[in-house]
């Protein structure tokens, strides 16, 4: 295997599927099958979800919404993210965790590292909801926070695109795409990979980054086996 021990990040639209807002079921339980490969091979796996299919904390910022009231709106998004995603693995028998930055004791664990570490010791699936608990910190940010915490060889961010191009290849045909690239280009050539304290963060720590089409599958397991899947984002 070419990692022990993964975060996976995804988006909160990602769940949407072919909906407009919320949570489909026939994606969610995709994911679920997809992340359940993995752990079979036994990586140990996290996960941090967005909660842009619910509420997006900057979305109501610019409607006039409190900014700080908005991101926790947009944690308590997450969360809901979280337990729908528990519910799906352990329909498929994959042991779960769901620990919160927010304090939510009835539905989830407090974030605490150690126990987090160990649970992953013990082949459960870590969901880290509630972003990093801190209004103006993005869940791509919780994301890179979480992994440097628990010790993760690699984030490897689900999209719906296969990697990172030149430019928007949703919009520009010509886009050529990179399957390795350094933090230094992907800051000098101003593309877009994650929001920038996260990706300084990432960059500080050492800690490479792997985008990919998550919606394909095959591709997750694909990645942590070696193969050469998405954009490395490595020194």
């Amino acid at each position: 295997m070419q990692y022990n021990r993964i975060l996976l990040k995804l988006s909160g639209e990602a769940l949407m599927g072919e909906k407009q807002y919320g949570i489909d079921s026939t994606r969610l339980s995709e994911y679920a099958e997809e992340i359940k490969k993995v752990v079979d091979k036994g990586i140990e796996v996290a996960i941090v979800i967005g909660g842009g299919n619910i509420f997006r904390g900057l979305t109501g910022a610019a409607t006039g919404m409190d900014r700080v009231q908005g991101d926790h709106m947009g944690m308590l998004a997450t969360v809901i993210n979280g337990l729908a995603l528990q519910s799906a693995l352990e329909l498929k028998g994959v042991q779960t965790r769901l620990q919160s930055a927010i304090k939510i004791n009835e539905v989830a664990e407090p974030f605490i590292r150690r126990r987090a570490m160990r649970h992953l010791e013990k082949g459960r699936v870590v969901i880290f909801g509630g972003g990093t608990g801190n209004p103006y910190f993005t869940t791509d940010s919780a994301a890179v926070l979480r992994a440097i915490e628990i010790e993760a060889d690699v984030i490897l961010k689900g999209t719906r695109v296969d990697g990172i191009y030149t430019s928007d290849p949703e919009k520009d045909k010509t886009a050529t795409k990179f399957d390795t690239i350094s933090f230094t280009d992907v800051l000098t050539k101003g593309l877009k990979v994650m929001d920038t304290t996260a990706f300084t963060l990432s960059q500080e720590n050492e800690l490479p980054i792997v985008v990919f089409d998550m919606n394909k599958k095959g591709n997750l397991l694909k990645i942590v086996e070696g193969e050469n899947i998405g954009t490395v984002v490595n020194l």
